[in-house]
């Protein structure tokens, strides 16, 4: 194997992007006359690679250019698809499942306490609607109301019930059934 193809099979570490590659290499080795020579022309067809490998992807790009234009694709259209597949990305990663899936089962345990509460609320105020308290309440005050409005229609303002109410209940000295001795 001659001096050119170990180089290619050297083992030496090889420098990481922004290493300083003149640190990784060690002091000079003293090289004959044919050595240098090969290894300059090895440099320069290195660089030469280089040189040819940036200009093939300058075409590439070119080229790509050119094929969306073509295709009518501009910047907008591409910053929208791209838009598009990273959120399609993260809408299949399995956190944003559980994520979801949480939130929703979230909503439904809201929305279900919500109702039972509607729902318990509504059962009170019909069953306080329909106690006795509240039936003898309604009949005091239909019977005040008639005593006080006459020959009215049934249903009258709201406000002359509440007053007439007001005026009996200071007149009248009767104590409500509901009330004990306990809440005197």
């Amino acid at each position: 194997m001659d001096r050119s193809e170990q180089g290619l099979l050297r083992t030496d570490p090889v420098p990481e992007e922004g290493e300083d590659v003149a640190a990784t290499i060690g002091a000079p080795e003293t090289l004959t006359e044919e050595e240098r020579e090969e290894l300059r022309r090895e440099l320069a067809k290195v660089e030469e690679e280089i040189q040819t490998l940036s200009q093939v992807l300058a075409a590439k790009e070119k080229h790509l250019a050119e094929i969306k234009r073509k295709l009518g694709i501009n910047s907008l259209q591409e910053l929208k698809q791209n838009i598009a597949k990273g959120w399609q990305d993260v809408t299949a990663t399995s956190a944003y499942k559980k994520t979801s899936e949480t939130l929703s089962q979230a909503g439904q345990k809201a929305s279900a306490a919500f109702s039972s509460v509607g729902s318990v609320i509504t059962k009170k105020l019909e069953d306080v609607k329909n106690s006795p308290t509240f039936k003898s309440f309604e009949e005091k005050v239909e019977n005040l109301k008639s005593k006080v409005g006459g020959n009215k229609p049934a249903g009258g303002d709201f406000g002359e019930v509440l007053n007439s109410t007001a005026s009996a209940s200071a007149t009248s000295t009767e104590p409500l059934p509901e009330q004990t001795q306990e809440s005197l």
